[in-house]
């Protein structure tokens, strides 16, 4: 379920930071921050129902996620494929997120 969460989140993210990008870069209307807003209101609200007993460890594993949704993005939505270094980064990060959500904790 915890990947769940972070792949929701990373889509509201990604979606909320787009709009703003859009707005400054793309010279896209002003109106695009509205739904951004939303979307990154989203983005904080899921992170939150994420169940661990640190913030900082549930922004920290998100990061990897964050990193491997990104590159989706890049894809699907810039239409620029992601190469096999940017595939292998990916992969690494999601490691690196899953060791910190799985690693067995001692009370």
């Amino acid at each position: 379920m915890t990947y769940l969460l972070y792949g929701a989140a990373a889509l509201a993210e990604i979606a909320g930071c787009f709009s703003v990008w859009a707005w400054w870069k793309l010279d896209k209307s002003a109106l695009w921050l509205a739904p951004g807003l939303i979307s990154l209101l989203a983005f904080a609200w899921l992170l939150a129902l994420v169940d661990t007993d640190a913030a900082g460890r549930a922004y920290a594993a998100y990061g990897g996620i964050y990193i491997a949704a990104s590159l989706g993005w890049l894809w699907l939505v810039e239409g620029v494929r992601p190469d096999r270094w940017d595939l292998a980064g990916a992969m690494l990060c999601v490691a690196g997120a899953s060791v910190i959500l799985l690693a067995p904790r001692g009370a």
